[in-house]
Protein backbone atom coordinates (compact mmCIF):
# COMPACT_ATOMS: atom_id res chain seq x y z
CA UNK A 1 0.00 0.00 0.00
CA UNK A 2 1.11 3.55 -0.61
CA UNK A 3 -0.09 6.73 0.98
CA UNK A 4 -1.32 10.20 0.38
CA UNK A 5 -0.63 13.29 -1.55
CA UNK A 6 -2.20 15.67 0.91
CA UNK A 7 -3.62 19.00 -0.16
CA UNK A 8 -3.94 20.86 3.09
CA UNK A 9 -2.44 24.07 3.23
CA UNK A 10 -0.60 27.29 3.61
CA UNK A 11 1.88 28.00 6.38
CA UNK A 12 4.47 30.65 7.22
CA UNK A 13 7.61 29.93 5.24
CA UNK A 14 6.04 27.47 2.84
CA UNK A 15 7.20 27.88 -0.71
CA UNK A 16 4.71 28.62 -3.42
CA UNK A 17 4.90 29.43 -7.08
CA UNK A 18 2.69 30.94 -9.71
CA UNK A 19 1.59 28.90 -12.68
CA UNK A 20 2.38 30.44 -16.06
CA UNK A 21 0.62 30.29 -19.40
CA UNK A 22 -2.76 31.02 -17.91
CA UNK A 23 -2.79 28.29 -15.30
CA UNK A 24 -5.07 29.00 -12.32
CA UNK A 25 -2.96 27.39 -9.64
CA UNK A 26 0.45 28.07 -8.15
CA UNK A 27 3.26 25.63 -7.70
CA UNK A 28 6.46 24.93 -5.88
CA UNK A 29 8.09 22.86 -3.16
CA UNK A 30 9.43 23.59 0.31
CA UNK A 31 11.94 21.94 2.56
CA UNK A 32 12.11 22.38 6.32
CA UNK A 33 13.58 25.88 6.03
CA UNK A 34 10.79 27.00 3.75
CA UNK A 35 12.99 27.23 0.65
CA UNK A 36 12.01 25.54 -2.56
CA UNK A 37 13.91 22.37 -3.44
CA UNK A 38 12.09 20.92 -6.42
CA UNK A 39 12.87 21.88 -9.98
CA UNK A 40 10.45 23.70 -12.21
CA UNK A 41 7.73 21.51 -13.63
CA UNK A 42 6.50 21.45 -17.18
CA UNK A 43 7.03 24.51 -19.33
CA UNK A 44 4.50 25.76 -21.87
CA UNK A 45 0.78 25.26 -22.24
CA UNK A 46 0.38 23.44 -25.53
CA UNK A 47 -2.27 20.73 -25.39
CA UNK A 48 -2.98 21.44 -21.73
CA UNK A 49 0.64 21.16 -20.58
CA UNK A 50 1.17 23.33 -17.53
CA UNK A 51 4.27 25.38 -16.73
CA UNK A 52 5.25 26.65 -13.29
CA UNK A 53 7.25 29.56 -11.98
CA UNK A 54 9.09 28.89 -8.72
CA UNK A 55 8.50 31.41 -5.95
CA UNK A 56 9.40 31.26 -2.27
CA UNK A 57 9.37 33.43 0.83
CA UNK A 58 13.12 34.10 0.97
CA UNK A 59 13.61 34.95 -2.70
CA UNK A 60 16.15 37.81 -2.83
CA UNK A 61 14.16 39.56 -5.56
CA UNK A 62 11.48 41.86 -4.03
CA UNK A 63 9.04 41.51 -6.93
CA UNK A 64 9.12 37.70 -6.76
CA UNK A 65 8.67 37.85 -2.99
CA UNK A 66 5.65 40.09 -3.54
CA UNK A 67 4.19 37.59 -6.02
CA UNK A 68 4.76 34.80 -3.49
CA UNK A 69 2.92 36.80 -0.81
CA UNK A 70 -0.04 37.48 -3.11
CA UNK A 71 -0.27 33.77 -3.96
CA UNK A 72 0.01 32.70 -0.32
CA UNK A 73 -2.99 34.83 0.67
CA UNK A 74 -5.12 34.32 -2.45
CA UNK A 75 -8.37 32.37 -2.24
CA UNK A 76 -7.13 29.90 -4.82
CA UNK A 77 -5.44 26.48 -4.90
CA UNK A 78 -1.68 26.55 -4.36
CA UNK A 79 0.52 23.74 -5.65
CA UNK A 80 3.30 23.32 -3.11
CA UNK A 81 5.37 20.38 -4.35
CA UNK A 82 6.09 19.26 -7.89
CA UNK A 83 8.39 16.33 -8.63
CA UNK A 84 9.53 15.46 -12.16
CA UNK A 85 6.65 17.46 -13.56
CA UNK A 86 4.04 15.67 -11.42
CA UNK A 87 1.97 17.52 -8.84
CA UNK A 88 2.66 15.76 -5.53
CA UNK A 89 0.92 18.01 -3.02
CA UNK A 90 -1.01 21.25 -3.06
CA UNK A 91 -2.79 23.65 -0.79
CA UNK A 92 -6.55 23.72 -1.18
CA UNK A 93 -8.51 26.88 -1.76
CA UNK A 94 -8.74 28.44 1.74
CA UNK A 95 -12.50 28.91 1.53
CA UNK A 96 -12.89 25.19 0.69
CA UNK A 97 -10.69 24.24 3.66
CA UNK A 98 -12.87 26.38 5.92
CA UNK A 99 -16.06 24.76 4.62
CA UNK A 100 -14.59 21.29 5.08
CA UNK A 101 -13.61 22.04 8.68
CA UNK A 102 -17.09 23.38 9.30
CA UNK A 103 -18.59 20.18 7.83
CA UNK A 104 -16.28 18.12 10.09
CA UNK A 105 -18.28 19.39 13.10
CA UNK A 106 -15.48 19.00 15.65
CA UNK A 107 -16.38 19.28 19.34
CA UNK A 108 -14.33 19.89 22.46
CA UNK A 109 -12.35 16.77 23.28
CA UNK A 110 -12.54 15.24 19.79
CA UNK A 111 -9.49 13.35 18.53
CA UNK A 112 -8.86 14.04 14.84
CA UNK A 113 -6.78 12.27 12.19
CA UNK A 114 -5.90 14.21 9.05
CA UNK A 115 -4.86 12.19 5.97
CA UNK A 116 -2.54 14.39 3.90
CA UNK A 117 -0.31 16.75 5.87
CA UNK A 118 0.38 19.32 3.16
CA UNK A 119 2.23 22.28 4.61
CA UNK A 120 0.60 21.78 8.02
CA UNK A 121 -1.91 24.61 7.82
CA UNK A 122 -5.01 22.48 8.22
CA UNK A 123 -3.45 20.71 11.21
CA UNK A 124 -2.60 24.10 12.71
CA UNK A 125 -6.25 25.15 12.51
CA UNK A 126 -7.36 21.90 14.13
CA UNK A 127 -4.69 22.16 16.85
CA UNK A 128 -5.75 25.74 17.58
CA UNK A 129 -9.36 24.55 18.05
CA UNK A 130 -8.73 21.27 19.89
CA UNK A 131 -5.18 21.36 21.28
CA UNK A 132 -2.02 19.69 20.02
CA UNK A 133 -2.61 16.36 21.75
CA UNK A 134 -5.93 15.84 19.95
CA UNK A 135 -4.60 16.15 16.40
CA UNK A 136 -2.60 13.75 14.21
CA UNK A 137 -1.65 14.57 10.62
CA UNK A 138 -0.18 11.92 8.34
CA UNK A 139 1.53 11.76 4.95
CA UNK A 140 3.47 9.15 3.01
CA UNK A 141 6.28 11.47 1.96
CA UNK A 142 8.91 12.15 4.65
CA UNK A 143 9.88 15.45 3.00
CA UNK A 144 6.29 16.62 3.31
CA UNK A 145 5.96 15.59 6.95
CA UNK A 146 9.31 17.15 7.85
CA UNK A 147 8.30 20.43 6.25
CA UNK A 148 4.86 20.35 7.90
CA UNK A 149 6.41 19.64 11.31
CA UNK A 150 8.73 22.63 10.98
CA UNK A 151 6.00 24.94 9.74
CA UNK A 152 3.75 23.94 12.63
CA UNK A 153 6.52 24.45 15.19
CA UNK A 154 7.31 27.88 13.75
CA UNK A 155 3.65 28.81 14.24
CA UNK A 156 3.63 27.48 17.82
CA UNK A 157 1.82 24.16 17.25
CA UNK A 158 3.03 20.62 17.92
CA UNK A 159 0.41 18.06 16.93
CA UNK A 160 1.58 14.56 16.02
CA UNK A 161 3.04 14.57 12.49
CA UNK A 162 3.43 11.02 11.22
CA UNK A 163 5.03 9.59 8.08
CA UNK A 164 2.98 6.64 6.90
CA UNK A 165 0.47 5.14 4.50
CA UNK A 166 -2.70 7.20 4.49
CA UNK A 167 -4.83 4.19 3.51
CA UNK A 168 -3.75 2.45 6.72
CA UNK A 169 -4.51 5.41 8.96
CA UNK A 170 -2.55 5.80 12.18
CA UNK A 171 -3.47 3.18 14.79
CA UNK A 172 -0.91 4.61 17.23
CA UNK A 173 -3.18 7.52 18.17
CA UNK A 174 -6.57 5.86 17.60
CA UNK A 175 -9.45 5.81 18.29
CA UNK A 176 -10.59 8.94 16.45
CA UNK A 177 -13.77 10.95 16.60
CA UNK A 178 -13.11 12.57 13.23
CA UNK A 179 -11.06 11.66 10.15
CA UNK A 180 -10.56 14.26 7.44
CA UNK A 181 -8.77 13.46 4.20
CA UNK A 182 -7.28 16.05 1.90
CA UNK A 183 -6.75 13.61 -0.98
CA UNK A 184 -9.28 11.78 -3.12
CA UNK A 185 -10.01 8.08 -2.60
CA UNK A 186 -11.62 5.58 -4.96
CA UNK A 187 -13.22 3.71 -2.03
CA UNK A 188 -13.20 4.00 1.75
CA UNK A 189 -10.16 2.33 3.38
CA UNK A 190 -11.36 -0.22 5.92
CA UNK A 191 -8.61 0.83 8.34
CA UNK A 192 -10.25 4.22 8.75
CA UNK A 193 -13.47 2.69 10.06
CA UNK A 194 -11.53 0.37 12.33
CA UNK A 195 -9.75 3.32 13.95
CA UNK A 196 -12.93 5.31 14.63
CA UNK A 197 -15.15 5.39 17.68
CA UNK A 198 -18.83 4.59 17.07
CA UNK A 199 -20.53 7.79 15.94
CA UNK A 200 -17.34 9.22 14.42
CA UNK A 201 -17.44 11.25 11.22
CA UNK A 202 -15.23 10.64 8.18
CA UNK A 203 -14.99 13.44 5.61
CA UNK A 204 -13.13 12.59 2.42
CA UNK A 205 -13.02 13.61 -1.24
CA UNK A 206 -14.44 10.96 -3.55
CA UNK A 207 -14.83 11.45 -7.31
CA UNK A 208 -15.40 15.22 -7.58
CA UNK A 209 -17.32 15.57 -4.32
CA UNK A 210 -16.99 15.28 -0.54
CA UNK A 211 -18.61 12.37 1.28
CA UNK A 212 -19.47 12.70 4.99
CA UNK A 213 -19.78 9.23 6.52
CA UNK A 214 -21.17 8.51 9.98
CA UNK A 215 -19.44 5.44 11.44
CA UNK A 216 -21.62 2.87 13.19
CA UNK A 217 -18.80 0.43 13.97
CA UNK A 218 -15.59 -0.92 12.46
CA UNK A 219 -17.43 -2.40 9.46
CA UNK A 220 -20.39 -0.10 8.88
CA UNK A 221 -20.74 3.53 7.83
CA UNK A 222 -23.13 5.61 5.76
CA UNK A 223 -23.63 9.19 4.67
CA UNK A 224 -24.39 11.74 1.96
CA UNK A 225 -22.22 13.80 -0.32
CA UNK A 226 -22.01 17.51 0.42
CA UNK A 227 -23.52 19.80 -2.19
CA UNK A 228 -20.26 21.55 -3.07
CA UNK A 229 -17.77 20.33 -5.70
CA UNK A 230 -14.24 19.37 -4.67
CA UNK A 231 -11.24 18.40 -6.79
CA UNK A 232 -8.29 16.83 -4.95
CA UNK A 233 -5.00 15.08 -5.65
CA UNK A 234 -5.59 11.29 -5.45
CA UNK A 235 -4.42 9.13 -2.57
CA UNK A 236 -0.92 8.19 -3.64
CA UNK A 237 -0.46 4.53 -4.48
CA UNK A 238 -4.16 3.90 -5.00
CA UNK A 239 -3.82 4.04 -8.77
CA UNK A 240 -5.47 6.52 -11.12
CA UNK A 241 -9.22 6.99 -10.73
CA UNK A 242 -11.39 5.33 -13.40
CA UNK A 243 -11.77 7.49 -16.48
CA UNK A 244 -15.24 8.87 -17.01
CA UNK A 245 -16.08 8.02 -20.65
CA UNK A 246 -18.02 10.52 -22.73
CA UNK A 247 -18.48 8.61 -25.99
CA UNK A 248 -21.95 8.83 -27.46
CA UNK A 249 -22.92 11.86 -25.37
CA UNK A 250 -24.16 15.23 -26.61
CA UNK A 251 -21.98 18.16 -25.62
CA UNK A 252 -24.57 20.13 -23.63
CA UNK A 253 -24.91 17.78 -20.60
CA UNK A 254 -21.12 17.68 -20.31
CA UNK A 255 -21.21 21.37 -19.42
CA UNK A 256 -23.35 20.61 -16.36
CA UNK A 257 -21.34 19.98 -13.18
CA UNK A 258 -23.98 17.66 -11.70
CA UNK A 259 -23.85 15.38 -14.72
CA UNK A 260 -20.06 15.31 -14.75
CA UNK A 261 -20.18 14.29 -11.07
CA UNK A 262 -22.41 11.32 -11.93
CA UNK A 263 -20.05 10.30 -14.74
CA UNK A 264 -17.11 10.38 -12.34
CA UNK A 265 -18.72 8.64 -9.39
CA UNK A 266 -20.10 5.85 -11.59
CA UNK A 267 -17.09 5.53 -13.89
CA UNK A 268 -16.44 1.91 -14.80
CA UNK A 269 -19.89 0.80 -13.68
CA UNK A 270 -22.30 2.67 -15.93
CA UNK A 271 -22.29 3.42 -19.63
CA UNK A 272 -22.31 7.15 -20.36
CA UNK A 273 -25.63 7.04 -22.24
CA UNK A 274 -27.13 5.12 -19.31
CA UNK A 275 -25.83 7.78 -16.91
CA UNK A 276 -27.40 10.49 -19.05
CA UNK A 277 -30.75 8.69 -19.06
CA UNK A 278 -30.65 8.33 -15.26
CA UNK A 279 -29.66 11.95 -14.74
CA UNK A 280 -32.46 13.29 -16.93
CA UNK A 281 -35.08 10.83 -15.61
CA UNK A 282 -34.35 11.76 -11.98
CA UNK A 283 -34.47 15.52 -12.49
CA UNK A 284 -30.75 16.21 -12.86
CA UNK A 285 -29.86 15.45 -9.23
CA UNK A 286 -27.13 17.36 -7.43
CA UNK A 287 -24.39 15.82 -5.31
CA UNK A 288 -26.40 16.05 -2.09
CA UNK A 289 -28.87 13.42 -3.35
CA UNK A 290 -26.10 10.81 -3.59
CA UNK A 291 -24.64 8.83 -0.73
CA UNK A 292 -22.27 6.01 0.17
CA UNK A 293 -22.83 2.90 2.30
CA UNK A 294 -20.12 0.65 3.71
CA UNK A 295 -21.17 -2.79 4.98
CA UNK A 296 -18.22 -5.03 5.65
CA UNK A 297 -16.49 -5.71 2.35
CA UNK A 298 -19.26 -4.10 0.32
CA UNK A 299 -19.27 -0.41 -0.55
CA UNK A 300 -21.65 1.31 -2.91
CA UNK A 301 -22.87 4.70 -4.07
CA UNK A 302 -26.60 5.30 -4.27
CA UNK A 303 -29.09 7.92 -5.35
CA UNK A 304 -31.69 9.01 -2.75
CA UNK A 305 -31.92 5.67 -0.90
CA UNK A 306 -29.23 3.10 0.05
CA UNK A 307 -31.67 0.32 -0.84
CA UNK A 308 -33.36 2.16 -3.69
CA UNK A 309 -33.43 1.62 -7.41
CA UNK A 310 -30.08 3.17 -8.23
CA UNK A 311 -26.80 1.95 -6.80
CA UNK A 312 -23.37 0.92 -8.02
CA UNK A 313 -20.18 -0.28 -6.33
CA UNK A 314 -17.23 1.85 -5.36
CA UNK A 315 -13.82 0.99 -6.70
CA UNK A 316 -12.83 -0.87 -9.88
CA UNK A 317 -15.37 -2.85 -11.91
CA UNK A 318 -16.33 -6.24 -10.53
CA UNK A 319 -17.93 -7.52 -7.35
CA UNK A 320 -21.26 -5.98 -6.43
CA UNK A 321 -23.35 -5.41 -9.54
CA UNK A 322 -24.97 -2.06 -10.33
CA UNK A 323 -28.59 -1.73 -9.28
CA UNK A 324 -30.39 0.24 -12.01
CA UNK A 325 -34.06 0.15 -12.93
CA UNK A 326 -35.10 0.64 -16.59
CA UNK A 327 -35.65 4.24 -17.63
Amino acid sequence: MAGTAGTAARAPGAAGTVGVAGTPATAGAANASGRETAGAARAGAAHGTVGYTRLWRDDPHPLRRARWLVGAYANAPLATRVRDGELITSSSQPSLMARMLQALQVRDGDRVLEIGAGTGYNAALLAHRLGDTQVTTLDLDPEITEAARNHLAAAGFRPAVVTGDGARGCPLHAPYDRIIATCAVASIPSAWLGQCRPGALILTPLATGLIALRVADARHAEGHFLAMPAYFVPLRGSGPPPQAPTHGLPSRPLLDDSFRFLLNVAAGHMEPVEALALWEHEGRPGRERYGVTVRGERQWVWLDDPEGAYGWPLGPPGGLQPRLRPF
